[in-house]
């Protein structure tokens, strides 16, 4: 498929999704949003890819939304009242594009280039892993903007760095550079701009290089989705279903493998659709 805002390419297993509006600081549109999404179902539907990454051309990462559009920038409909029952399906393009990457069934790195402020920032916290060059900056800036926390940030920000930072950062509004993001648990590495996406790359091979695809897609979505479970049993219920269905198919070979001192062959494809009894589509921890 041919993208107007985005490059998608590949290096051996890994795709390598580019943010690519250089002259606008790559700033987030509707168009971006849709095509975004696409991608995301272009690389799940292919078992050939075991990873993404996704950076940023130019000097930017992400500059936050495009606020020269016309109408609501932000995609929603202003005709409809905020307490109406219509707003369950009136929802921000940014959190449409997070709900869809956190539905992945491959790992996720961001390699964050340059600024990234707004969604450009929120788009982040469902990758699996994100790294950033010194040259990075990040912004949960919505406080000055009048406007409030999108793309699930309120969910995902507190997971991910703990409930004073999220305030922090949320209140303030501030930018703060990649050395604060990295104290405080936002990305985990900060990496010379020249080895970037090298880095990311060697990242992604990790996750792939001897393992089940089917695995890493489930345990992804096990991890992500159990962080909003009421209670350890829940975790306890559906690790017991995909550990079954799991042994009976890549777990024999892993096995096998281990006991004959020989590299794994796996050969379940995440095509072949998830764990029989659950939904890894489904809205709530697991249906």
């Amino acid at each position: 498929m041919t993208y107007e805002t985005l490059l998608l390419d590949r290096d051996g297993s890994t795709a390598i999704l580019t943010l690519n509006r250089p002259e606008r600081m790559n700033a987030f549109t509707p168009t971006m949003a849709e095509e975004m999404i696409a991608a995301f179902d272009e690389v799940d539907a292919d078992d050939s890819i075991r990873a993404l990454v996704v950076t940023g051309a130019g000097r930017a990462f992400c500059a936050g939304m495009d606020l020269s559009a016309e109408g609501n920038v932000f995609g929603l409909d202003e005709s409809i009242d905020p307490a109406s029952p219509e707003m369950e399906h009136n929802r921000d393009t940014g959190g449409r594009v997070v709900l869809r990457l956190f539905r992945m069934k491959k790992p996720v790195i961001g390699a964050i280039n340059g600024a990234s402020v707004g969604v450009g920032t929120t788009m982040q916290l469902p990758m699996d892993a994100r790294i950033a060059s010194p040259f990075a900056k990040f912004g949960f800036v919505f406080a000055e903007r009048g406007i409030t926390l999108e793309s699930c940030a309120s969910w995902f920000l507190p997971r991910l760095v703990g409930v004073a930072q999220a305030l922090d950062w949320s209140l303030s509004g501030r930018v703060f550079k990649a050395e604060e993001a990295l104290a405080g648990g936002l990305i985990s590495e900060i990496v010379e701009p020249d080895n970037l996406i090298a880095r990311a790359l060697e990242l992604a091979h990790s996750y792939s290089a001897r393992t089940s695809a089917m695995s890493v897609a489930i345990n992804r979505q096990l991890i992500w989705r159990m962080m909003g479970a009421a209670h350890p049993m829940e975790a306890h219920k559906a690790e017991s279903r995909t550990m079954l269905h799991t042994s009976m198919h890549d777990g024999r070979e892993g096995v096998l493998s281990f006991l004959e001192k020989r590299e794994p062959e796996f050969k379940d494809k995440v095509s072949n659709g998830p764990v029989p009894g659950l939904d890894w589509d489904a809205e709530p921890p697991f249906e």
